[in-house]
């Protein structure tokens, strides 16, 4: 709880604490929020520019908001396809609108999205892909791809962290020597090839979630030795507290001192790894992806989407497609500015000042 007030009363952490909920909420109801489907496609709108909304009409006067299809045409002057508006005819856009079938938090059926236009319209906040997919929807969908592979990862490295780091600095001596050479092994691995060789490798038969699966895996089984280390370390100068000898001197097993007095101290290092080391974990996916080793088309994440962006003809005429690599930004600043305050919070030296 004083952790929470310090957050609130801090403006940059809190900040950043509300910028993380809305995004986690918005992803948690990406079917509900995304007027398309992940899988939705339109081919006839390969990369269709943002519908522009229009809330004045021709008479300038207030009107509900609308917007006009694009009209694809080839420009034999620029050699190049371009959109037109048809102004021909009015799309409304309307809030709790039928749609595409979906299911809220993977088991209750529904076909209402937040927001959306008539049958005929076309409303792409964000414009599309290549392939004709809506930009904004997919950024929803990909998002939970690329913001809870992190989590994920931390549910094996902190436990098997934790628990081989404890019991090498509890021990020490040759236990110690040697489950510490092992874990500067496992540190001594050029993380990010390693990944690359292992993704390249894989069967190219496996589904988005199988690689998804196993990208997270491999993420954990690379990331505990540092951890590990760290606990270690902390672990050498707790044991030789008055109460840790009192345990042992009433016969309290070594599994017991270790779970229920030693590891429960390191508490406040733990919370703020768990902060910093998500981000790390958010850009390995996502460059995992941009490499096209990741997650594969048609599923999307940010690092996939971000991979048609790299093209520099894209960055120029179609930079909506840059939007992933913006929230990837965000979504990495708000975790390094929380994760700060936090360890300040936490920091013994700052609270005596």
């Amino acid at each position: 709880m004083e952790i929470l007030q310090k957050i609130y009363k801090d403006k940059f952490a809190f900040g950043a604490a509300i910028v993380l909920v809305l995004l986690y909420l918005i992803i948690l109801l990406a079917d509900f929020i995304a007027p398309y489907s992940n899988y939705y496609s339109n081919r006839e709108m390969s990369y269709a520019p943002p519908s522009i909304i229009y809330s004045i009409d021709e008479n300038n006067k207030w009107s509900k908001p609308y917007t006009y299809n694009y009209v694809r045409e080839f420009e034999p002057k620029l050699m190049q396809t371009i959109y037109k508006q048809d102004r021909s005819e009015k799309h409304y856009i309307h809030l709790f609108v039928k749609g595409e079938s979906y299911k809220i938090l993977g088991f209750i059926p529904s076909n209402i999205h937040l927001f959306g236009t008539d049958a005929k319209g076309e409303l792409h906040i964000l414009g599309t892909d290549i392939n004709g997919r809506d930009v904004f929807s997919r950024l929803l969908f990909g998002g939970g791809i690329s913001m809870t592979v992190g989590f994920l990862s931390l549910l094996i490295v902190f436990p098997i962290g934790l628990l081989y780091g404890g019991i090498s600095g509890y021990f020490g001596g040759l236990i110690d020597i040697l489950m510490m050479r092992f874990a500067e092994a496992i540190m001594a691995i050029p993380s990010f090839y390693l990944l690359i060789i292992l993704a390249a490798i894989l069967p190219s038969g496996m589904t988005s979630i199988q690689r998804f699966c196993l990208i997270v895996v491999i993420l954990a089984l690379i990331g505990w030795a540092g951890f590990a280390r760290v606990v270690r370390g902390m672990v050498l100068s707790i044991k030789n507290e008055d109460y840790v000898s009192a345990e042992k001197t009433i016969g309290a097993s070594h599994l017991r001192i270790i779970l229920k007095h030693i590891l429960p101290q390191t508490t406040s290092y733990v919370i703020i790894a768990m902060t910093l080391s998500v981000p790390s974990y958010i850009l390995a996916e996502s460059g995992l992806s941009f490499l096209g080793l990741g997650i594969q088309q048609p599923d999307a994440s940010w690092g996939n989407m971000l991979k048609e962006a790299q093209e520099f003809t894209n960055i120029l005429y179609r930079p909506w497609l840059l939007a992933p690599g913006g929230l990837i930004f965000i979504a990495v600043l708000a975790f390094n500015l929380l994760g700060d305050a936090i360890r300040d919070f936490l920091d013994p030296k700052s609270k005596s000042k």
